[in-house]
């Protein structure tokens, strides 16, 4: 079980039965979080956040002070962010881009590119040509071998394997060229950029920030280039099993501090994303219904995975926390809880509509509200709102003192 906030507490007491569900966000404990991640880290490292992970404006605006720009990884992505925080550093990176998409952030004003594919080298040299007196900074992105191991607590390994993601180091020669040899001449050989798993502890993202690094100086001798610059990408661990316990930031910032030391020509970039704004943001419902199948007793909320999509993605249960609700408006008895755990689930026809399973919750009942927290992070932005065309949550944002927006 996971209390909220009592920030988070107070608004949620202050909604109706119709204003749920809703996700509420605490930008006060989002920017403690962050300025805490960002004084862990050396000064040569800098932050851009992957903004997939949660891209409302609000939460984008929060991060401002804290990181050094945005990842994105679209045309649409890039657009809205930089109608959210305009001004702010831009690197766009993802598979697949288009070249409508690669001309509208050329005329946007991006000069940072993570390429990942020889195709979209030569794709975007044509659309800079067209911009006059456009110089793009561009990272190669590849899908390096890693040590073996080192990705073995990974949740989500993106390289290492046969993967759709980056370059093939065997490809490294003929783009380094590509980007080196005049061929391109609106292009810039930046540095080089890897994404490899998330879901890491400090000590396995430090195993593979070396060997990107390792790699990348290596790289960059054998064909005698130049590097600025390595990106050695995001995905360090949110435990939702465990919510209490963080990725060692602390840890993670010593040893980025020993390697950017061994490597002074070099400024080391990492991506975060669910690990900045994960914790900020809960999910809170309310009951509709308990009931009790085969043995089993299951409580129907308002809402699901179409608005909290992660639980069933990655087949975990979401950390939550149950906000009794004294009085119940009916003539009919309310449906309580008789055994000591019960599996939360959705309004969706579907088995696979579940949000956490066997939660020790004895005595729930309809009325009761309940707040999923880690819901801060590829949440609503990855749900397949439409199915079932139940209506969409709410959205309250809790800002800081003197911050503006809601009190």
């Amino acid at each position: 079980m996971t209390a909220p906030t009592p920030a988070v507490r107070a608004r949620i007491h202050t909604l109706a039965s119709g204003e749920l569900p809703s996700y509420v966000y605490d930008l006060a404990a989002l920017r403690k979080h962050a300025a805490g991640v960002r004084a862990a880290l050396p000064e040569r490292v800098e932050v851009y956040y992957a903004a997939k992970a949660n891209p409302e404006p609000e939460i984008l605006a929060a991060l401002a002070p804290y990181v050094d720009g945005y990842e994105v990884a679209s045309g649409g992505e890039l657009a809205h962010v930089a109608q959210a925080v305009p001004g702010r550093p831009l690197a766009f990176g993802g598979p697949g881009k288009t070249p409508d998409e690669v001309a509208a952030a050329l005329e946007r004003g991006v000069r940072r590119f993570h390429v990942e594919s020889e195709y979209e080298v030569h794709m975007l040299a044509e659309q800079a040509r067209r911009v006059p007196g456009t110089r793009v900074a561009v990272l190669p992105r590849f899908n390096l071998p890693v040590r073996d191991g080192s990705l073995a607590g990974s949740a989500l390994a993106m390289g290492g394997r046969p993967t759709p993601f980056g370059l093939d180091p065997a490809q490294a020669g003929t783009v380094l060229r590509l980007l080196t040899d005049g061929t391109y001449p609106h292009l810039e050989l930046r540095g080089v950029h890897a994404h490899l798993a998330s879901g890491l502890e400090a000590p396995e993202q430090l195993a593979v920030a070396e060997t990107i690094v390792g790699w990348a100086t290596d790289v960059a001798l054998e064909h005698g280039v130049g590097l600025g610059e390595v990106n050695v990408g995001g995905g360090m661990t949110v435990d939702y099993a465990t919510p209490e316990r963080r990725f060692d930031w602390v840890a993670y910032g010593k040893g980025l501090a020993r390697l950017a030391q061994a490597h002074p020509d070099l400024t080391l970039r990492i991506e975060p994303g669910r690990a900045l704004t994960a914790y900020c943001g809960w999910y809170v419902t309310e009951v509709l219904d308990v009931k009790r199948s085969h043995g089993e007793e299951f409580a129907v909320v308002r809402g699901g995975t179409h608005h909290l999509r992660t639980p069933a993605t990655k087949g975990h249960d979401q950390p939550c926390s149950v906000l009794p609700v004294d009085g119940w408006p009916h003539p009919w008895p309310r449906p309580a809880a008789e055994s000591e755990r019960v599996t939360l689930t959705g309004q969706l026809c579907t088995p696979k509509d579940v949000l956490a399973r066997q939660v020790p919750v004895g005595g729930l009942r309809a009325g009761d509200r309940v707040a999923f927290a880690l819901a801060g992070a590829y949440a609503w932005n990855i749900s397949h709102h439409d199915f079932l065309m139940h209506p969409r949550p709410g959205f309250h944002f809790l800002f800081p003192e003197g911050g503006g927006g809601e009190p």
